[in-house]
């Protein structure tokens, strides 16, 4: 008997990279009470569920780690082509929510945007051309509930 045909992530793009500038590459063991680590050993990480008092950090925390400091970087780009000084302190908080819905897990996440000395109105412009040009938010985009907020 034939195997099934399996789906592949290429199956469903809409965008295609024409060029990788970088590839991350982990190695994961145990899941959510297990050990992650790069190919590089620049980070090493033991894992635990969240909300747990286990050892080490989630993958929601991790996700929201990667996601704020691309969402912020994406932010600093829009700021230099609109010729505006981003803030020494620009920050942002990143919630990432893992839920149920059922018995199916699902993703929601909110990005609090930080810009002191910004006028909100350009604040906001920053942040919505940030968020179109994030890759993180790319791919969540139509994927999960995103929030957007500049505080």
């Amino acid at each position: 008997m034939a195997n099934p045909p399996t789906a592949r992530s290429s199956d469903f793009m809409i965008n295609v990279i024409e060029k990788v500038v970088y590839t991350g590459k982990t190695h994961t063991t145990g899941g959510r009470h297990g050990k992650s680590r790069s190919s590089d050993d620049r980070l090493v990480v033991d894992l635990s569920p969240p909300g747990s008092n286990g050892p080490g950090t989630n993958p929601e925390q991790l996700f929201a780690a990667g996601w704020s400091a691309c969402f912020l970087s994406a932010v600093a780009k829009a700021a230099q082509a609109a010729k505006v000084a981003l803030p020494t302190d620009a920050a942002v908080d990143a919630e990432v929510d893992l839920g149920l819905t059922g018995e199916s897990a699902f993703l929601a996440a909110r990005l609090n945007v930080s810009l002191p000395g910004i006028e909100r109105e350009v604040a906001e412009a920053l942040v919505a051309k940030a968020h179109k040009t994030c890759p993180y938010s790319k791919a969540s985009r139509g994927n999960i509930d995103v929030e957007i907020n500049v505080v």
